[in-house]
C-alpha cells in the first residue's frame, strides 16, 4: 500500500442539474458510495472555505501540529455563526440527495451531524494510538448508533463528506472499499472486525490498530490484510466533490501532505424512525441561546420540509392543535415565521 503507482482511485462523477443520477444512487446503494461533483453551487464552497480558513490555525503553523484527532472544537458545528454551514446543511438539493438514496420523503430525515473540521498534514505523530493522520480502517456506526445498521438493503443513515479542496492541495484521501455484492466477505454481516467493537479496544491510528489486533484478535487483523486494505480505492476529490456514504462501508481517512490543511464538512442524516442512531453534537435546540437569535431566525425562515428535517412537527402532526398553533405563531412569527401551512391541516 505504499507505493502510490499502486494506489487505485475513484473520480468524481458529474450530477446532472444538481441530482444524483440513477447509476450514483445504485452505486451507494449497492457498493456503499458514490463520489459526486455539482450536488452544491460552486459559490457557497467558496464562502465555507473562507469561513474555515478564518476559524482554524492555518496549516503549517505550531498550532497545528498539536491537532491529532478529529473533530471542529465546536468551531463550526450546526447551527453555526457561519451562514454558508447553515446554508449548505439543509440546501435542498442535498436534503433531496439524501432523501432519494434513503427512499423517503424529505419530511422523513433528521439531522444527525453536521460539522466542519481541519485535518493538517504533520511532521510528527504525537496523537499516539488516536492519531487521525493514517486511521485504520474503520466503519462508522459504533459512535453514531446504539445498534448494528440494519441488513444491507435497508439503510436507514446517509453520512456525507463535503470536501472544501482538492486533493492536488493536501493530499489525504478518503479510501473506501467497494462492496462486491451480497456474496462479498469484506462485508460479510455482521460488521464487527474492527476497532471498537465487539469487545476490542478503540484504536485509531493504523499502525497501533493493527499491530494490537496481531497481538488481541489475529483472525481479526487476517480478515483485514486479506479483505479490506488490498481492496482500497481513493477519493480523487475537487472542492465541492462530495463523498456519500454509509454507516457500514469500510473506509479510512490517510495522511494529509506535509504543512498543508484539509477542511472538510461532515453531515449525517437518518430515517425519521432510526431514533438509536444518535445525534453527535450538541442538539439544535441548544443554539436558541445565540446572541441575536440565529437559530430562531433559521427555524421561522426556514422551509417546511427544512424544519421538518431538524425535528420540526410537519403540518398535521398530531402535536398541532389551534392553541399550539397559536404558541407557536408567537415565538417565531415576529421573526418572520408564516404559520399558514401548520393552521391549514389542523
Amino acid at each position: 500500500m505504499g507505493d502510490a503507482a499502486a494506489i487505485k482511485w475513484a473520480d468524481p462523477e458529474p450530477a446532472p442539474g444538481g441530482s444524483l443520477s440513477d447509476e450514483q444512487v445504485d452505486a451507494w446503494r449497492t457498493r456503499g458510495f458514490a463520489l459526486v461533483e455539482g450536488l452544491l453551487p460552486a459559490n457557497l464552497i467558496e464562502r465555507l472555505r473562507s469561513d474555515a480558513a478564518s476559524a482554524f490555525p492555518a496549516a503549517g503553523s505550531p498550532e497545528s501540529e498539536r491537532v491529532t484527532d478529529f473533530g471542529s472544537g465546536e468551531r463550526l458545528v450546526f447551527p453555526s455563526t457561519s451562514a454558508a454551514l447553515n446554508e449548505l446543511t439543509l440546501h435542498p438539493r442535498l436534503l433531496g440527495a439524501v432523501a432519494r438514496l434513503l427512499q423517503v420523503d424529505v419530511r422523513e430525515l433528521r439531522l444527525t451531524q453536521s460539522d466542519l473540521w481541519a485535518k493538517y498534514g504533520r511532521e510528527t505523530h504525537r496523537g499516539g494510538d488516536r492519531d487521525n493522520d493514517d486511521q485504520r480502517i474503520h466503519v462508522d456506526y459504533p459512535n453514531h448508533t446504539l445498534t448494528h445498521p440494519p441488513e444491507w438493503h435497508e439503510p436507514e443513515a446517509v453520512e456525507m463528506i463535503v470536501y472544501l479542496c482538492g486533493v492536488e492541495e493536501s493530499g489525504g484521501a478518503t479510501a473506501v472499499v467497494p462492496r462486491r455484492g451480497d456474496g462479498d466477505p469484506a462485508y460479510a454481516w455482521p460488521i464487527v472486525a474492527t476497532p471498537g467493537v465487539a469487545g476490542l479496544e478503540w484504536v485509531n491510528d493504523r499502525a497501533s490498530a493493527e499491530a494490537y489486533l496481531e497481538r488481541e484478535a489475529p483472525e481479526v487483523a487476517r480478515f483485514r490484510a486479506e479483505h479490506l486494505y488490498p481492496r482500497e480505492v481513493r477519493a480523487r476529490f475537487r472542492a465541492g466533490t462530495v463523498l456519500l456514504y454509509r454507516h457500514d462501508t469500510w473506509h479510512r481517512g490517510t495522511p494529509l501532505d506535509p504543512g498543508t490543511m484539509r477542511a472538510v464538512q461532515n453531515l449525517t442524516f437518518r430515517k425519521a424512525g432510526s431514533e438509536w442512531v444518535s445525534t453527535l453534537h450538541s442538539g439544535w435546540a441548544w443554539g436558541m441561546y445565540g446572541k441575536s437569535l440565529p437559530m430562531e431566525r433559521l427555524v421561522a425562515t426556514a422551509s417546511v420540509d427544512q424544519r421538518c428535517v431538524l425535528g420540526f412537527p410537519a403540518p398535521g402532526h398530531d402535536y398541532w392543535t389551534p392553541k399550539t398553533v397559536a404558541a407557536v405563531g408567537a415565538r417565531f412569527g415576529p421573526l418572520g415565521m408564516d404559520m399558514t401551512p401548520y393552521e391549514r391541516a389542523v
